[in-house]
């Protein structure tokens, strides 16, 4: 038996998620990782180009992103230096943190 333009009849019955052909596949969400943020804060024994520094080196900041965030931890007190994903951010404080140690910054 067939139907239209001689394609078969669909013995099936009628499927709600089932058109002619195509059929419907329920669309999985896929979440981002959290993000978490890296600050700076500002204390009075880091100089301002160690900051640059670490945030060209570490942090993959331009130059003027690097100035914008010292700046921003040298007037207000703290700047963000990053959103990352738990694990990379963890990654590039400890990094950083064992950097300043060496060349005789507080690391905090």
């Amino acid at each position: 038996m067939t139907g239209e333009h001689g394609a078969p009849n669909d013995p099936r019955p009628p499927n709600p998620e089932r058109d002619d052909d195509l059929v419907v596949e329920e669309e999985r969400k896929i979440q981002r990782p959290k993000r978490w943020k890296v600050l700076f804060h500002n204390d009075d024994y880091t100089t301002k180009e160690f900051v640059m520094e670490v945030l060209v080196r570490f942090f993959e900041k331009s130059e003027s992103e690097a100035t914008y965030v010292m700046l921003s931890v040298h007037h207000k007190g703290m700047g963000v230096a990053g959103l990352y994903p738990k694990d990379i951010a963890e990654s590039k404080v400890d990094k950083t943190m064992a950097y300043a140690r060496e060349h005789g910054m507080p690391s905090r």
